[in-house]
């Protein structure tokens, strides 16, 4: 009997979509479509140009091991070199025909009867799928803070995500707001240039070092030629950082040795006693995510800049009100306040099996049985979804073993055994129990408030385990934990 082979419909194009179209072609599937809000390939890459971008994770671990490149300049890339590596990854694997850009998708529906699901976009274009994968990411939607008064003000006003390239910092009075990852890259950058950058802090993060370097020529030529020597280092690179997950996951108590480095890395670059107090964490460390930045703390000690902790009472026309009554003058205010992370798949509507909304399965906060599938859900798989990020290492180990499980499963729906797939209720809740009752010995449930948790307290981002078990548990797709909807073989 012929089959025809599934139409897959992959929502985004950052290191999760683009790497989920190189993963359905190299295993011999072409039949993919890829719908690109913007008019180029790369997500948060290509939007976020502050100054300073750049990875946290050493670039030979930050790129997929079927595409390794000899080209990286330094050991942490920065942002325009790792959106080249996104556009290469487009070229080689020939994936731009198969890209619709300025395509943004605003609903998802499957159709009980012919088990497909139908894309439509925001302009009304509708396309059908039997498969949808959404590689949208954790980091896509800015977090604007709800500020009152921040439409009065007469300066520049933007988010670190959505950088003003015609905004004239030279000499202005600048104030940033928020202190993620962000922001201890571009602040570094701004302290330079601006007459006076005040930091704006409600909570200080953990900084340790950044250990960085450029690449030299001799070092590019040599990984070039030689391929498995950038292999050597990228594993070297994984067996360094994998064993930090048990500090983050089993024994939080491993973290203080983290936190006594960041804090003589403190004393090293902050010769004022105040700011030093200032910027002192008030959590357990790994409670909120760890930075690293050889240059953040000690552009704090700079003359021309100003750390307060004084909470913000609204945005005036010409800067920002605190809430002890005074005023912070400003030309330009800069949001670091990251972004909607615990929103999986804002702005688009989801409707499953039986007329399911997603987001209201998710009232509680987003899940799914191995941050992949969710019941009721036929046919539709999640990259870099719920409680698949990691505090430790990569995220592209995370994403390489979720594109070959989704990749499982369309090749047993291609081979005709059943025309849809879901995971079972019953797998999902002990998936999900099991995940929690992990989540809860880690070092992230210690009680502060991070964005890896939802209002109500509820972690709904990080991976409890090592990136060696995650892999290990999805190297194969078990059949028996989930429903096959057989093919009708009448049609």
């Amino acid at each position: 009997m012929s089959v025809r082979g599934q139409s897959v419909a992959i929502i985004g194009t950052g290191f999760a979509g683009l790497g989920m179209a190189a993963t359905l072609r190299r295993a011999g599937h072409d039949d993919f479509v890829l719908f690109e809000a913007a008019d180029d390939v790369g997500g948060c890459w290509r939007e976020n140009t502050y100054p300073g971008a750049a990875c946290d994770v050493p670039s030979h671990l930050y790129s997929f091991s079927f595409a390794p490149s000899a080209t990286w300049s330094r050991r942490f890339a920065p942002q325009p070199e790792i959106l080249d590596y996104l556009r290469s990854i487009a070229d080689t694997f020939a994936l731009r025909p198969h890209i619709r850009f300025r395509s943004r998708v605003a609903a998802a529906t499957f159709d009980d009867t012919s088990a497909s699901w139908t894309v439509r976009l925001d302009d009304g274009t509708e396309t059908v799928h039997d498969v949808v994968v959404f590689a949208c990411g954790q980091l896509s939607n800015p977090a604007i803070p709800a500020i009152e008064g921040a439409e009065s003000f007469r300066g520049n006003l933007f988010h670190s995500a959505r950088w003003d390239h015609d905004a004239d910092l030279a000499g202005a009075r600048v104030a940033v707001i928020g202190t993620g990852a962000s922001a201890i890259q571009f602040v570094p950058r701004l302290a330079e240039h601006v007459g006076h950058l005040t930091l704006l802090q409600r909570s200080a993060p953990f900084v340790i070092p950044k250990a960085d370097y450029a690449y030299p020529r001799w070092a590019r030529t040599l990984f070039a030629r030689v391929p498995a020597l950038q292999r050597l280092s990228r594993w070297l690179t994984w067996a360094t950082l994998e064993p930090r997950s048990i500090g983050f996951t089993r024994i939080p108590a491993l973290l203080k040795i983290v936190g006594l480095r960041s804090r003589l890395h403190m004393r090293r670059q902050i010769t004022d006693p105040a700011t030093r107090a200032a910027v002192t964490p008030d959590h357990p460390i790994g409670c909120k995510r760890i930075l690293i930045s050889n240059d953040y703390l000690a552009s704090l000690d700079r003359p021309n800049v100003t750390v307060t902790t004084t909470g913000i009472d609204r945005i005036t026309p010409d800067g920002v009100r605190l809430a002890d009554g005074s005023t912070v003058e400003a030309d330009t205010i800069v949001y670091g306040t990251g972004f909607h992370a615990t929103d999986f798949l804002r702005g688009i509507t989801v409707t499953g099996a039986e007329g399911r909304d997603l987001h209201r399965e998710w009232d509680d906060g987003a899940q799914a049985h191995l941050g992949v599938s969710v019941h009721g859900f036929p046919n539709m798989f999640l990259l870099y979804g719920p409680n698949t990020n990691l505090g430790h290492t990569s995220i592209i180990l995370m994403l390489e073993a979720q594109m070959k499980y989704v990749v499982q499963a369309v090749e047993r729906l291609d081979a005709g055994r059943a025309r849809a797939v879901q995971v079972r209720a019953d797998v999902e809740r002990r998936s999900n129990l099991a995940l929690q009752s992990a989540l809860s010995k880690t070092v992230w449930e210690q009680g502060c408030t991070s964005w890896y948790r939802t209002a109500s307290g509820r972690n709904t981002n990080n991976w409890p385990a090592s990136t060696a078990h995650y892999i290990r548990v999805m190297r194969s797709l078990d059949e028996s934990e989930f429903e096959w909807t057989p093919t009708d073989r009448s049609a």
